[in-house]
């Protein structure tokens, strides 16, 4: 009779361990499509899921345009000039009246946030064009101010300003 140390590794130990490793892989390869397919769809995701924006690399006197609903949303930090201008406009001259602030977060007034599509045939408008500083549509010549109020053209309104929050100081959550 010979006897084996236990301290050995054993052919039946490598099998073992072999066969386990074999299942624990094939497990998670089945799991692994039962759990994904609970992950809501590109669809859904681009039908109205928020968003969250960083808006720490965007310096003053820039924007960025970031997709949302598969609309443009132009996210601007004004200078100071730029605030005080679209605050200095009377809101009775405006063909769409409506405040700089009520187009703003109170304590965020540097940030505008408005859905880029010219509300006169849907086009999309260029950032800092235009005699206000704002938004120019070259299509046919709509003018917006930095507040995104229309000035001048054949859009009878402002652009829209999404449903949007301040998470923390430097991100947005829309939507």
């Amino acid at each position: 009779m010979t006897s084996s140390s236990s301290a050995e590794p054993t052919r039946r130990d490598f099998l073992f361990v072999a066969t386990g490793a074999v299942g624990a892989v094939a497990g998670v390869a089945a799991a692994w499509p039962l759990i994904s397919q609970m992950n809501p769809d590109a669809s859904t995701i681009a039908a109205g899921a928020p968003i969250e924006v960083d808006l720490s690399p965007i310096a003053e006197g820039q924007d960025i345009k970031v997709f949302w609903r598969g609309k443009p949303i132009y996210i601007m930090n004004r200078t100071k000039k730029q605030v005080e201008e679209a605050r200095a406009v009377p809101v009775s001259s405006l063909p769409d009246p409506q405040s700089d602030q009520s187009r703003t977060k109170e304590g965020h007034d540097q940030w505008l946030v408005v859905i880029g599509i010219c509300t006169h045939l849907g086009c999309i408008p260029i950032a800092h064009e235009g005699s206000y500083d704002g938004f120019f549509c070259p299509c046919h010549g709509s003018q917006y101010d930095s507040s995104g109020r229309i000035r001048q053209g054949p859009a009878p309104l402002n652009l829209a300003v999404p449903p949007y929050a301040f998470i923390s100081d430097t991100k947005i959550k829309i939507g």
